[in-house]
C-alpha cells in the first residue's frame, strides 16, 4: 500500500497501513525529510513509495 501523510496541526507523519487499515510503518516528518523531499533523487520509484527506493 502507498505511504499517506497525516498532517496533525503539530507535525506531519508519513504512515503505511497493512490490509486490516492499521498503522504498519510511521515515519515521522523532520526537517532534513523535508530537505530530502526538495531535492532530486537518482532511484525513480512509483508514486507513494518513495521511502522503498534503494530496495
Amino acid at each position: 500500500m502507498p505511504r499517506e501523510l497525516i498532517d496533525t496541526g503539530n507535525d506531519k507523519r508519513y504512515v503505511r497501513r497493512n490490509e486490516k487499515g492499521e498503522f504498519n510503518k510511521v515515519v515521522d516528518l523532520s526537517k532534513s525529510l523535508s530537505a530530502d523531499a526538495r531535492k532530486d533523487a537518482k532511484t525513480k520509484v512509483k508514486k507513494g513509495d518513495g521511502d522503498r527506493g534503494d530496495h
